[in-house]
């Protein structure tokens, strides 16, 4: 187990340095000042996460903006609510675990340290925010894009959303307030998702509760237009615009969420191994 784990960690970081070196030249031209853009409303302000050539994936710079707009914006009696979307087509991929394996190759500790710090403090701002909060998960939502996404008041899930905390894939564990909304899931969902980084669709998201609404994707500027015209800091009268918007959908027949009892069964035991020797016992059983 131990030789796979370092197996997959070295086959990922081969992976980066490909991705960063062709992620380099929109890299260098990435605007600083435009990796997070804002939309005012007549009572809202709205968050746009703009890194589309990264899948809006999160860096200090972002996050050190996003704690200033956010604590703005709590404190601005003109606002009634916030919300946040991304460019592209996805929400949020996560950290960007590019810029931050570069400040580890270079001997820059402190700028991983802030990294971190920076997007944490965020997501506890976020968590805690006394105003409410709209997340439209318009695509990609991984890791870091959830940590920034579930602690808010509503997130709204579409066709095209996918979800993930796929951070034990490189040999770390899901973090960004994971460790508290896994833990909320049904059954033993979460350690599921935690151990596997296992991907959930829009209809998934809302079974479970990752989600308060699901809108087919066509219906999303319809909910930015409607949610701008609002005047109101009532969660309430914020969810009634949602729920106008929102459609009824199921998971799929061949979804986990149709085998909890197997997940429970396996996942709930206290080791790794027991977990995956139970997996073994099942499998000739269930087709995954």
């Amino acid at each position: 187990m131990q030789r796979l784990k370092i197996s997959n960690i070295s086959r990922y970081f081969n992976d980066l340095r490909a991705l960063s070196q062709h992620r380099t030249s929109s890299s260098v031209t990435d605007d600083l000042c435009n990796q997070v853009l804002v939309e005012g409303k007549a009572n809202s302000r709205m968050a746009i996460l703009n890194r589309p050539s990264a899948l809006n994936a999160l860096n200090t710079n972002m996050g050190a903006k996003l704690n200033k707009l956010f604590k703005a914006w709590e404190n601005d009696p003109n606002i009634g609510f916030v919300s946040m979307k991304g460019s592209g087509r996805a929400f949020c991929a996560g950290g960007d675990i590019v810029s931050l394996y570069h400040f580890m190759n270079q001997g820059k500790l402190e700028e991983c340290k802030d990294f971190f710090r920076t997007l944490y403090s965020f997501i506890y701002l976020l968590g805690t925010h006394l105003k409410p909060h709209v997340a439209i998960l318009n695509g990609v939502t991984m890791g870091g894009g959830a940590g920034v996404s579930i602690p808010g008041t509503f997130r709204v899930a579409c066709g095209k959303t996918v979800f993930a905390t796929p951070e034990t894939l490189i040999g770390f564990h899901p973090d960004a307030g994971a460790s508290f909304y896994l833990s909320h899931l049904p059954g033993h969902l979460g350690e599921f998702l935690a151990l596997t980084g296992a991907k959930l669709n829009g209809a998934e998201m809302m079974a479970c509760g990752l989600a308060t609404h699901y809108s087919v994707s066509e219906k999303l500027p319809l909910i930015e237009e409607e949610l701008g015209k609002l005047v109101t800091d009532d969660p309430s009268v914020i969810e009634a615009c949602l729920e106008k918007y929102s459609d009824l959908v199921y998971p799929d027949k061949n979804s986990v969420i149709h085998r909890i009892d197997i997940v429970d069964k396996c996942f709930g035991l206290d080791t790794v191994e027991e977990i995956i020797d139970s997996l073994d016992d099942v499998a000739p059983s269930y087709a995954y």
